[in-house]
C-alpha cells in the first residue's frame, strides 16, 4: 500500500496542475487582462489622434467609450515624441465619416462660442 499511495497522490497532483494551467484556454473572463487591454487601446487611440493632428477634445468626442485619462496619456506621449523628433502631423486621407464631421463641427461651435464670450 505504501507504493500506491504516493503514486495516487502524484497522479492527482499532476491532473490538477494540468487542469489549472488550461484556464486561459477555457475562455474564462479575466477582469485585470480586460482592463489592461481597454487601457492600452485608449492610449493608442489618443496617440493616433495626436498624430493625426486632432485636438484632445475632438478625440474625446470621437471616442466616447474610451477612458479619458488613458486617451490623454496616449495623446500627451505622442505630443512629446513628435516635438522631440520634429515629426509633422499626418492628416487622414480617407473621407470623413458622419461622426467625425459632427464632432469637428461641435468643437468648432464650442471654440466660436468661447471666442465670442471673450
Amino acid at each position: 500500500m505504501s507504493l500506491r499511495q504516493p503514486l495516487g497522490i502524484s497522479l492527482l497532483l499532476l491532473i490538477s496542475l494540468i487542469s489549472i494551467s488550461a484556464c486561459d484556454r477555457l475562455g474564462l473572463p479575466d477582469p485585470a487582462r480586460d482592463a489592461a487591454a481597454r487601457e492600452s487601446d485608449a492610449r493608442a487611440t489618443g496617440s493616433a489622434c495626436r498624430h493625426a493632428g486632432r485636438a484632445i477634445e475632438d478625440c474625446y468626442a470621437l471616442n466616447p467609450d474610451a477612458a479619458r485619462a488613458a486617451v490623454y496619456a496616449g495623446w500627451k506621449e505622442m505630443n512629446d515624441y513628435m516635438r522631440e523628433n520634429k515629426i509633422d502631423v499626418v492628416k487622414p486621407e480617407l473621407a470623413k465619416s458622419d461622426a467625425s464631421a459632427k464632432a469637428e463641427s461641435a468643437s468648432a461651435s464650442v471654440a466660436a462660442s468661447v471666442k465670442a464670450e471673450k
